[in-house]
């Protein structure tokens, strides 16, 4: 008899103890076997020799896994690296394939393109893009392409170069956009599918609010909206997104803060649930994910309420493929917190459990269905 079945995992990216980055306490990548009902955690591996394996993605078959490697030189060269990994789809554990240069130092977050034939990095430090060729067995060959940004803006300690923070890549697989903190600029590229290719689009960017600083973006689940979290003066930006020219428009930009809060504050990962009713943002400081309702026919956000991360720094956070859980990780308190979400309100319940998780950067989801 055929039985359906389903396995959920989480794989966590984090700072390790090699330097330069002294607050690592990791010592690889964690991958943990996940209950989506209440989000308890139990930890299946640690994948140790990844450095500074910050910022993780799976392929579209989750069959995949890429790494960061955020250091400022790897493998007797300058610039950091992405490590790509194999994942079993019965056990969710992982096995190193390769890693290749990014070409700049302080690699910070990964993508891969809808055909899994490219995986797209930035390099933070180094202000730069770079695109790698993804092979038939999921390994990686050497850059494509390589884009270096030149800019800065208002924010002497901050904004005094360019600083690539994100790319994501539209539904439609046709362009990249880039957030550059440094530039107070979003980057909007055509890839080139056939050349594995960065090519300026005609709006070449569209710039932020001086001392934002873009840091990461969501898609709405429609396209036609895209949501950016600015790092350094806590907001959130809305951008109408013409799919066919690749061009963005703002619309609105809030605090990410409640209106009374007096300290210190920066921000961090941004998110559209599924169902595309709400979008997320984490506060670093105020240490709280904010919420937010969407006006299904402008995109435009009304604020609902701030939940407490249960933690300190809420560097990143992910939610389950139908929306009913959230993993937020709380990197300078070494936990990984599960919140229950109404689909209905967007609100956010602890679930009660918390993981141990040391340094914790990055989480990421797989749900794997299968018959046995």
């Amino acid at each position: 008899m055929t039985t359906q079945h389903t396995r959920a995992f989480a794989y966590v990216g984090n700072y390790t103890r090699i330097e330069p980055y002294a607050r690592g306490r990791a010592d690889g990548i964690n991958v943990y076997s996940l209950d989506l009902s209440s989000g308890a955690m139990s930890l299946l591996q640690t994948v140790e020799g990844a450095i500074n394996p910050t910022f993780l993605t799976l392929d579209s078959t989750q069959r995949h896994l890429y790494a960061v490697n955020a250091v400022p030189e790897i493998d007797d060269h300058p610039g950091g690296a992405i490590s790509a990994y194999a994942v079993d789809r019965q056990t969710g554990l992982l096995t190193y394939l390769n890693r290749q240069s990014t070409g700049g130092p302080g690699p910070c977050f990964v993508t891969v393109d809808a055909t899994d034939s490219f995986v797209l990095a930035t390099n933070y430090q180094g202000g730069s893009v770079a695109v790698l060729p993804i092979r038939t067995d999921g390994s990686l060959d050497a850059m494509s392409d390589f884009v270096q940004h030149v800019g800065s803006s208002v924010n002497a300690r901050r904004q005094e170069k360019a600083h690539a923070h994100s790319v994501n890549i539209d539904q439609k697989n046709c362009h990249a956009l880039v957030c550059d903190l440094g530039m107070d600029k979003v980057m909007i590229y055509r890839l080139d599918l056939a050349a594995g290719r960065l090519i300026p689009n005609n709006q070449p960017w569209v710039r932020s609010r001086p001392g934002a600083g873009p840091r990461h973006l969501s898609f709405h689940p429609n396209g036609r909206y895209a949501y950016v979290i600015n790092e350094l003066d806590s907001t959130v930006s809305v951008y109408a997104y013409d799919a066919g020219h690749g061009a963005l428009t703002e619309l609105q930009t809030l605090s990410t803060l409640p209106q009374d809060f007096i300290g210190d504050n920066t921000t961090a990962e941004v998110r559209v649930a599924p169902s595309g009713r709400f979008v997320y943002g984490s506060n670093r400081g105020h240490d709280s994910i904010v919420i937010y309702a969407v006006d299904e026919q402008t995109g435009r956000l009304t604020y609902v309420g701030h939940e407490a991360s249960q933690g300190k720094i809420p560097r990143n956070f992910t939610l389950s493929p139908d929306g009913a859980l959230m993993l937020v990780a709380n990197q300078d308190s070494d936990t990984i917190v599960a919140f229950h979400v109404d689909r209905q309100t967007g609100k956010l319940t602890p679930t009660g459990q918390i993981t141990s998780s040391p340094s914790p950067v990055c989480v990421k989801v797989a749900v794997m269905e299968g018959t046995e």
